[in-house]
């Protein structure tokens, strides 16, 4: 089949064009090349410069078109208000003209990356009060280290548990937001379009070609560039936070099997699932890993923390498992110490 990439020449939209290109479907690859994601305007060999706002500009390229594949998103921590209007330029109406281009050529089947910062926080049970849905840490507690949510009815430690596709989805920042708002247009597209479309919900995903310091670059970059500067990896909090950690080329394969899946859908569907190793790590882990594969000095636990951060955020794979068939087949402690060899981007 023709899948039409957006994002093409980023981190994850490379991996995800190769993965569909091993597959045998013919890919068309378009991407903005913004200064935020890439080093230089232009764009690589085999890939479109094409700003996904523009819908005048999508006419040709989605002719013949059977999937888009929708990897194009302004990326990072969202933490500034300054940043709202990149994210609802790149993210909402970039997604929102697509979208109109799509119907208008008759193009209807979608793979949307979305990403695990829809969710804010992951899920959380009391061992007496059963599942709760924790608020904000208090500055006051963090400052005297009790970093771990507590139960609201008795106080009581919470403990992790994986986040379901079904969790409500309560984003923490701008680009949170964003995402969250891409779904609601991609789900309301399915119904008037019609079309049918998958979500992908990301979690930690790292790899060969990650930037190496940039808005997109994840924690296991940062704890890279680190030790290849001679210094220990700085880990906040008291490195109990669980995350998953995901490799890129299983993430691409997720997006294959995403892709062959949706044309089977009916019109009007929309399903979201979590894209992860299901192999729980704490960040603690990650910098270990990370260090001893670069054999750099080990990780360096500084207590501080950001207000904005959460603490736990660990997925489920059932789904993915049961209804595209993806299962991770990178863990995290054979992944994370290649990393430390593997290129990235400058």
């Amino acid at each position: 089949m023709k899948v039409l990439v957006t994002g093409a020449a980023g981190f994850i939209g490379t991996a995800v064009v190769d993965g569909l290109r091993e597959r045998g479907h013919e890919v068309l690859g378009v991407d903005a090349m913004i200064p935020q994601a890439h080093v230089t305007s232009t764009a690589p060999d085999g890939v479109h410069r094409v700003d996904v706002r523009d819908a005048a500009e999508w006419a040709g390229l989605l002719r013949g078109v059977d999937v888009v594949s929708h990897q194009a998103a302004m990326v990072g921590a969202g933490v500034s208000v300054g940043d709202l209007p990149h994210y609802a330029a790149h993210n909402d109406l970039g997604t929102a003209a697509l979208l109109a281009a799509m119907h208008q050529a008759g193009v209807g089947r979608l793979v949307l990356a979305s990403s695990m910062v829809v969710y804010g926080e992951g899920g959380y049970r009391c061992p007496v009060h059963g599942r709760q849905a924790p608020g904000a840490r208090q500055v006051e507690a963090l400052e005297a280290g009790v970093f771990d949510h507590r139960c609201p009815r008795c106080a009581r430690p919470l403990a992790w548990e994986p986040v379901t596709e079904d969790a409500p989805l309560m984003p923490r920042s701008g680009y949170a937001a964003s995402k969250v708002a891409q779904e609601h247009y991609v789900s309301t597209w399915t119904r008037q379009a019609p079309g049918a479309a998958v979500a992908l919900r990301y979690h930690n995903v790292y790899g060969p070609g990650m930037p190496r310091s940039s808005p997109y670059s994840g924690v296991a970059a940062l704890f890279r560039s680190a030790v290849e500067e001679g210094q220990a990896p700085s880990v906040f909090e008291d490195g109990g936070q669980m995350r998953d950690f995901v490799h890129v080329t299983d993430v691409a394969r997720a997006n294959a099997l995403a892709v062959e899946a949706v044309l089977g859908h009916d019109d009007g569907s929309f399903a979201a699932f979590n894209v992860c190793s299901g192999r729980p790590v704490s960040v603690l882990d990650v910098a270990r890993a990370v260090a001893r594969g670069a054999g750099g000095p080990e990780p360096v636990v500084t207590g501080a923390y950001r207000p904005g951060d959460v603490r736990h955020v660990v997925a489920s794979a059932t789904w993915a498992r049961a209804e595209l068939g993806f299962i991770a087949r990178v863990g995290p402690f054979e992944g994370l110490p290649a990393f430390a060899d593997v290129p990235l981007r400058t």
